[in-house]
Parts: C-alpha cells; sequence; structure tokens
C-alpha cells in the first residue's frame, strides 16, 4: 500500500524537490499552496505534465498555516502518513518588514498542524517534520554548530523558527508525537527564489554576461555561509522520517564560503574577470574593461547580521547515513545552467 505524504509549502524550492522525491518512492503526494492572484506553481508544473502523475499521485489543495479550520480538516480527510511543514514566510530581511505575520505563519502555523494531529487522535498514524534553520543559531560562538548548540536567533524569522523547533520537541514529548526537527543550512538549487543571494547573483552575473544589466548591488559580502543543494537536502528530510524514533538533525555540508567568495566562483564559472577595489560600502567588483559590475547598497544589510554559520552534521551521517553529494562548484554549475 502507497504511504501518503502531506506537503505544506509544495510551492517552494523544497517543497517542489520533496515531491519529486517522493513520488520516486512511490508516494501519493498531497500538496498544500496558498491562493494567489497569480499563479504560483511553476516550480511543480512539470510534474502536473507528467502523464504518470497527472490526477493520480499528485494532489494539490488550497490551504494556508494561518487557518487552523483548513488545517485540521485536510488532515482529517487525507489522514497522511507523513506531514512535511516546509511553508514559511522564508526570507530574513522581510521578516523585519512584516514581523506579525511571519510569526504567525512560522511559528503558530506549526503549532496548529501538531496540535491538529493532536486533537484528531493521530499521533500513533502520522509522522511530522518541522523545517528548522541554521538562522537559528544567530550569534553563536561556536564555530561548528550542531543540535547542542544554543540558539541565538538574530531575526524575527529565526525566532518564529526556533519557536516551531521547541513546539515540536514540546508536542513530542507531552502526547507522544513522532515529530522530528531538521535543522538544515542554507540550500540552494536552480528554482531558488528571486531575492535570495545565490540565485541574486547568478541571475545578475549571466544578466551582465548577456549585457542585459550592468550593475549587480549586494550587501554583506562577508557574511559566512554553509551552502549545499536542496535535492540533497530534501532527501535528509525523508530519512529523518524514516528512523525509528522523532529526532532533530543538523543537516550541512560543513564547509564555508563568504557572499564574496561564491561571487568569485560564479564570475569564474561564466569566464567573467573580476579585480576587487575599495572597503566596506565602497567595494567595487570591476571587469575587465574597468566596468564597476558590483557594487555595495547599505539597503540589504540586516538590521542584526549573522556573521558566520557552519554545520555539524556528524548525528545524520552516523545515525541516517545521509551525506551531501553535490559540491559548490557543481551548485553553481547547475544554477548557471538553468539561468542561460
Amino acid at each position: 500500500m502507497k504511504k501518503i505524504a502531506l506537503i505544506y509549502g509544495v510551492t517552494g524550492q523544497d517543497g517542489s524537490y520533496l515531491s519529486k522525491f517522493l513520488l520516486k518512492k512511490n508516494y501519493i503526494v498531497h500538496g498544500v499552496k496558498r491562493r494567489s492572484s497569480s499563479i504560483n506553481t511553476h516550480r511543480i508544473d512539470k510534474i502536473y505534465q507528467d502523464p504518470h502523475e497527472k490526477n493520480k499521485s499528485f494532489i494539490l489543495h488550497y490551504g494556508d498555516l494561518t487557518d487552523t479550520l483548513s488545517i485540521k480538516n485536510l488532515i482529517q480527510t487525507i489522514k497522511p502518513n507523513e506531514i512535511y511543514n516546509l511553508a514559511a514566510q522564508s526570507h530574513v530581511g522581510v521578516s523585519f518588514q512584516i514581523p506579525e505575520y511571519t510569526a504567525n505563519v512560522d511559528a503558530l502555523g506549526t503549532l496548529r498542524i501538531l496540535d491538529s494531529i493532536r486533537s484528531l487522535k493521530l499521533e500513533k498514524k502520522v509522522k511530522f517534520y518541522q523545517a528548522g534553520t541554521s538562522e537559528m543559531f544567530g550569534r553563536t560562538v561556536n564555530k561548528f554548530q550542531n543540535e547542542k548548540t544554543n540558539f541565538y536567533p538574530r531575526s524575527p524569522y529565526a525566532v518564529a523558527k526556533v519557536y516551531a523547533h521547541w513546539i515540536s520537541i514540546n508536542y513530542r514529548e507531552s502526547y507522544n508525537i513522532f515529530a522530528s526537527n531538521g535543522i538544515l543550512f542554507n540550500h540552494e538549487s536552480p528554482v531558488r527564489g528571486e531575492t535570495f543571494v545565490t540565485k541574486k547573483i547568478i541571475s545578475g552575473l549571466c544578466k551582465i554576461k548577456k549585457n542585459k544589466i550592468k550593475t549587480l548591488y549586494l550587501g554583506n559580502l562577508y557574511a559566512k555561509r554553509d551552502w549545499g543543494h536542496a535535492k540533497d537536502y530534501v532527501e535528509a528530510m525523508w530519512k529523518i522520517l524514516q528512523y525509528k524514533k522523532p529526532d532533530d538533525f543538523v543537516i550541512a555540508t560543513g564547509k564555508q564560503y563568504t557572499v564574496k567568495e561564491f561571487v568569485n566562483l560564479a564570475c569564474k564559472e561564466l569566464a567573467i574577470k573580476i579585480s576587487w577595489r575599495g572597503k566596506g560600502l565602497n567595494e567595487v567588483a570591476l571587469d575587465e574593461s574597468g566596468r564597476k559590475i558590483i557594487k555595495i547598497d547599505k539597503k540589504y544589510f540586516r538590521p542584526t547580521e549573522v556573521d558566520s554559520l557552519r554545520g555539524d552534521s556528524t548525528k545524520a551521517k552516523k545515525i541516517l547515513n545521509w551525506i551531501p553529494k553535490t559540491t559548490i562548484k557543481e551548485l553553481i554549475i547547475d544554477m548557471i545552467s538553468n539561468e542561460i
């Protein structure tokens, strides 16, 4: 008998990759999307176009994590074996502008799913995955962050995710719900959202290469991040729910690069020769002709910066037998190929 999965956030980067992964595992996948005035299903359109999956194993529903009734009704109707909560207002910078909405979706949305499982008495039938983030570590003093590292969130987004993390543990311990947390470090792909820095860099440099724009504007060049590929990370999500008991896992590559280093790697793959000049807000990247193709704009700096994140996924490697397969070079090539 096929397993049934319910994915909140199915139209996002991770939701699209997870849907394809689970369909290959012979799951029936139910995805939840928000009602929008514009079409927002481009990441999953290919699944619909597959004649083997159309109207068979992949079903979309309207819903919203701010609507308790829709959550409860959907879970009651579908009775999924696994629920993946990937839905969120996930942009760190935007969370400073809409903190209340971010908390309502990212924090209370998680609570609504968990309490629906509890109230419907599905504790023994449903496994729940909560998508955590390395941003929860924030201003950490540790060189590497693992499951024992203290949280120090530095944005409304990160604070909301810390609540979601701990309410999952609370419901696990209070009501014996199979609720697991995946603390995922930055993971990118060709379908990454346009406002995220990696996608912005790749898209901007490709446009500069084609002479479609003259300048790419960035914020903090020296923020250090641990970047992996989304296709590797959704496999980790699935492995977390296949483990014999609910638990929490850091998922990361263990390798770290600055935003500036990411730019340099992307430029190398695009055969754009650049040289850096200046410091601080006046730092620029010049191409061979001396044009300033990259400039710094202070509006892209956060009110509170997170300087360095680097994950230690030893536990996941040991217990789940999970390892990241994609190098940062392969990730950048994948993103550039799609952009071109």
